[in-house]
């Protein structure tokens, strides 16, 4: 392993024992320990409107609809910004990448302290919070440089571990914001905390962290991923998992100040459990991935958020709050789970097919971190997805019904798919013969995912 100057690593063979264990699991770990930090601060400048709507009361001329449109479109850029935010890994280096990303956080946030008061238009608004959505970028970028640090046998745990980190950024923000709310403080109180964390984020990506010569700008393996039909599977069960993870946390304390008439701080008191717990859990989705298969624990998973989603139906009919924000705690752990099995299935999928080539060890090994890191920025976006349209459908469900019932319906049906698909497409025995080497492999191989 040698380095030049801006800290780059020429060399890099984590699948290699002697190396991992020398110097590579130390330099891994430190690198994804900077990484989960400016993750973390990019999702809570990506969430900080879930939070500011809160605050929003009448004096601000906001109707419950223009606050879910708001979030909406929030949710939308963060999104859509994963896909340039996975290239530029490679463009750039990782290191480099995270401290430009983490810079760019602090355009958001200045904007919002400077627009956040009583008189500004609704236009405005949607044009800073569309500002507030580069937070959702630093997710995939992270994703992906750390995805080429770790060897297949701990990205599970990594990936969870990452993203877990990343997403305590939601409930961090919405602890913060309770404190604020319950000492009558303003919301450009909890934007001035974040401007000087932003500053250190950067910084110390800036004095710890490193770049990967290895991890090339191949526009080919962008082609090749978006070509792949299992980058397009996997993009809508993250739509299941994680799009419903994003997508409730904007939205969980705008549905329990609409429907259960809370108060900005009763709101408050409770927003942040569901997250907190999603994104302590991942990492554990991640390791029970690794050991017992990523598409087992996806595929019980839906039946549990199914399970989940249907008492929260019936708490929304009987109007019992307990039991709504009960489910929806549940709910949302369930989230962090699959969150972290679906991702460990993404290297798996593609080790998989490497096999099917009959390539072998470092060979299969540089495959399918090919194409697995340039999927996880289409997977990321696509899934991020996801919480656009659980925003859009409270906001249908609400003016059409006033409660959020008929969108939790629509949740329901959504999930009976997800499970449907990991069932048929990664765990259904394929038919006899299907691993039998063929000539049509190269273009469809027909493979076996039960390990993956």
């Amino acid at each position: 392993m040698t380095a030049r100057s801006g800290r780059w690593i020429q060399q890099w063979d984590p699948e290699d024992e002697t190396f991992w264990k020398r110097t590579g699991e130390r330099t891994a770990r430190r690198n994804l320990l900077f990484s989960v930090l400016s993750e973390h601060i990019g999702f809570s400048v990506w969430t900080m409107w879930s939070v500011l709507v809160l605050f929003m009361g009448p004096e601000y001329g906001l109707t419950p609809a223009d606050k879910f449109l708001l979030t909406s479109l929030v949710t939308l850029v963060g999104a859509v910004v994963r896909v340039p935010y996975t290239f530029a890994v490679a463009v750039f280096g990782g290191r480099n990448w995270t401290i430009v990303s983490a810079g760019l956080l602090l355009v958001p946030t200045v904007a919002a302290f400077t627009v956040m008061e009583p008189g500004t238009s609704f236009s405005t608004f949607l044009l800073v919070g569309l500002l507030a959505g580069i937070g959702g970028g630093n997710f995939a970028s992270s994703m992906t440089n750390i995805n080429a640090f770790f060897p297949l046998r701990k990205k599970g745990w990594a990936l969870g571990l990452n993203a877990g980190g990343g997403n305590i950024g939601v409930p961090v923000i919405q602890l913060a914001a309770l404190a604020i709310i319950g000492a009558s403080g303003g919301p450009r109180v909890l934007l001035g905390i974040y401007i000087p964390l932003i500053v250190v984020a950067a910084v110390l990506a800036a004095l710890y962290m490193d770049n990967l010569a290895s991890v090339k700008n191949d526009t080919g393996a962008a082609k090749d991923a978006a070509r792949d039909p299992h980058t397009w599977i996997m993009s809508f069960l993250y739509i299941g998992t994680f799009g419903s993870f994003i997508g409730y946390s904007f939205a969980f304390g705008q549905v329990l100040q609409n429907q259960f008439d809370r108060t900005p701080l009763e709101a408050a008191y409770v927003t942040f459990i569901g997250p907190l717990l999603g994104s302590l859990i991942r990492p554990v989705g991640g390791s029970l991935a690794d050991r017992y298969g990523g598409a087992r624990i996806t595929l019980w998973n839906f039946v549990a958020m199914g399970a989940a989603t249907a008492v929260l139906i019936v708490a929304s009919m009987q109007k019992s709050l307990a039991l709504f924000t009960g489910a929806f705690v549940v709910l949302f752990v369930l989230t962090g789970l699959g969150n972290g099995s679906t991702y460990k299935m993404i290297p798996g999928i593609f080790q998989a097919k490497a096999r099917a080539r009959g390539l072998t060890g470092e060979a299969a090994a540089a495959y399918g971190r090919r194409l697995s890191g340039a999927s996880m920025g289409l997977i990321g976006a696509v899934g991020a997805l996801g919480g656009v349209g659980i925003n859009l459908a409270f906001r249908q469900s609400f003016l059409s019904y006033g409660s959020g019932t008929g969108a939790f319906v629509a949740f329901l049906a959504c999930y009976a798919v997800c499970f449907a698909v990991t069932w048929a497409v990664y765990l259904r025995r394929p038919a006899a013969g299907a691993d039998a080497p063929n000539p049509a492999a190269e273009e469809k191989p027909q493979l076996s995912y039960a390990e993956v």
